[in-house]
């Protein structure tokens, strides 16, 4: 290692050999803070734990999801090597909402919403407590984001770990997953499988702790979160029951106490470089649409401006080359077997695709922290760049009359990019759901459902219950898919989401009618309704629907509050008026 760290600073501990305390010397030093000393003591800490950093462990671990199970030992490790290396561990908890449980129910609308609470309240417990470091444990969709974007707001030494990734399931043969749970659905209601079978495949679809088990939102974030350089390489592919999760929450501990050894905070690591890193591994391997959401979020956190436009340019240039749930074959642990998330960066990088010289969480750079080329992959699993399974990446954003601010397709594994046909209009997810069960949806029809973006929801629900019922009705390839809200990582098919500016504000997409056409040509980059836009205007403001009632408290809060999803759909004094 050089004499000088990453951003050149003099290596090596300060000059009395103790970590820095620049937050927690502030709360605890001085005859005017001895109140403050006492209720630490009050909570365990000697005399000389307050004279070590604290270190904030904020967990998103509870008992309403699978996902944050194994977060409590992880937890635990962390804590023994942040004391035995010399720091004072201070748990805190945060929460979270599944997903996979509210899906399909108004309930959830509080998904998104959650990522927010998380962010804000991890900043103020680190904040009110004087934390001087930052290691984020969580899982689920929405806590690894939410504490991602903490971390960059507060700017204090921090790292992520992964809660771990779900085993998949075994049904008649096959290995199933949360997907096939919420195709079966489809397929009950026109009579494809029993009621039994339906509830035997429930038996079996979730076997255990840990995210769901395909590339699906968390398991997406969880890898960029290595992209970025936020996380440890090798981190997010580690099953949620393996001993490794448990001793990659260690690791990460000690790596904590390095970065706050040298200074080395998230905004030198999440620069605009990084973020491309990580829209390319999402193009790349197929991850979840909710990655453009995030990633765009917290780079508004680190002050680092990325647009649609930057998704859209860094997918058209890279291949997709991995086979993994839902489009593909594989699942995260399937990938762990084969070396995780750093095979399929260090082929990128190796091909030229991506910024070597990012730093990372390792205190290295990306491409010293990858180290040497590992063993080619099985190539049904990991392609070369030069034979990929697409020529473009799997993320792909959509303008026109529909989408002036752009619109969201997934690509990963896609045989079709092209759709015209008439709008089968609906201004709630509960209606669609309705007429896919009375089989009022034929081959070749446009499904739209509106008023379900950030504001007019609020809170900008994933459709997964729709997009797996048309798929497991069989409609997956005779039918597309329109809306101003937001899919699950497990959605496949044409379905094109993020839809801005969204229904609630006056978007186009308040203007369609039943039997309106409409044209989606991926490759094209369009969405467009056969009107003028002048015409769709009109019928906007002239609409008798709007947005759907919300409960005071925090969704109305929230409607207040947040911005466009071609923004990231962000809270701030900047979102609608």
């Amino acid at each position: 290692m050089s004499e000088t760290d990453p951003v050149g600073r003099p290596l090596g501990p300060p000059h009395d050999g103790e970590y820095p305390r620049p937050e927690s010397a502030r709360m605890v030093t001085g005859p005017q803070r001895a109140p403050a000393r006492a209720m630490l003591r009050a909570t365990g800490a000697s005399d000389s734990d307050l004279g070590k950093p604290f270190v904030g462990i904020a967990n998103t671990w509870n008992e309403a999801t699978p996902c944050q199970y194994a977060l409590k030992e992880v937890c635990a490790a962390a804590k023994a090597s942040i004391l035995r290396l010399g720091g004072l561990p201070r748990e805190f908890g945060t929460i979270t909402v599944s997903d996979g449980i509210a899906m399909g129910t108004e309930e959830m609308r509080t998904s998104l919403v959650s990522r927010e609470i998380i962010a804000d309240s991890t900043e103020l417990m680190m904040r009110a407590h004087g934390y001087d470091a930052l290691l984020a444990l969580g899982a689920c969709d929405k806590g690894i984001p939410g504490l991602l974007m903490a971390a960059a707001r507060l700017d204090r030494p921090a790292i992520f770990s992964y809660g771990g990734t779900m085993l998949a399931g075994a049904f008649g043969g096959q290995r199933v997953t949360i997907q096939d749970m919420f195709e079966a659905v489809g397929a009950y209601e026109v009579g494809g499988i029993s009621l039994a079978e339906l509830e035997a495949l429930g038996h079996v679809a979730c076997p255990g702790a840990g995210t769901c088990a395909g590339l699906f939102t968390a398991n997406t974030m969880a890898a960029c979160a290595e992209a970025l350089g936020m996380a440890l390489l090798g981190d997010a592919s580690i099953p949620a029951v393996r001993p490794a999760r448990i001793a990659a929450g260690a690791r990460a501990a000690e790596a904590l106490l390095h970065l706050l050894r040298i200074d080395l905070r998230p905004r030198h690591i999440l620069t605009f470089e990084a973020f491309e890193n990580a829209i390319a591994l999402v193009a790349a391997m197929g991850g979840s649409t909710n990655a453009v959401l995030h990633l765009l979020a917290l780079a508004s956190e680190a002050g680092v401006h990325l647009t649609l436009d930057d998704f859209d340019r860094v997918s058209r240039r890279t291949p997709e080359i991995v086979s993994m749930k839902p489009g593909g074959l594989h699942t995260m642990s399937d990938l762990h077997e084969i070396g995780g998330v750093p095979v399929v960066l260090r082929r990128l990088l190796d091909a030229g695709l991506l910024h070597g010289e990012c730093l990372t969480v390792s205190g290295e750079t990306l491409r010293r922290s990858l180290g040497p080329r590992p063993a080619a992959p099985p190539e049904e699993f990991v392609r070369p760049v030069d034979r990929p399974f697409r020529a473009n990446g799997a993320i792909a954003i959509l303008r026109g009359n529909l989408a002036p601010e752009g619109a969201v397709v997934k690509t990963a594994h896609a045989t079709k990019l092209h759709h015209e046909g008439p709008a089968r209009v609906f201004d709630r997810e509960e209606d669609a759901l309705r007429a896919l069960g009375e089989r009022r949806i034929l081959p070749g029809d446009v499904v739209v459902v509106r008023y379900v973006g950030p504001r007019g929801a609020p809170g900008m629900p994933e459709l997964l219950a729709v997009t797996a019922a048309l798929v497991g009705q069989g409609l997956g390839e005779t039918t597309a898919l329109i809306t101003d809200g937001r899919f699950s990582g497990a959605t496949r098919g044409l379905m094109i989401g993020h839809v801005a500016p969204e229904a609630a504000v006056g978007g186009p997409i308040a203007g369609l009618r039943d039997g309106d056409t409409v044209r989606i040509d991926v490759d094209a980059r369009c969405l467009e309704a056969g009107l003028d836009a002048s015409e769709l205007a009109e019928r906007a403001r002239a609409t008798p629907t709007g947005p759907a009632p919300a409960p005071p408290g925090a969704l109305e809060k929230y409607r207040r509050l947040v911005g466009s999803a071609a923004a990231g759909a962000v809270c701030s004094s900047g979102g609608f008026p």
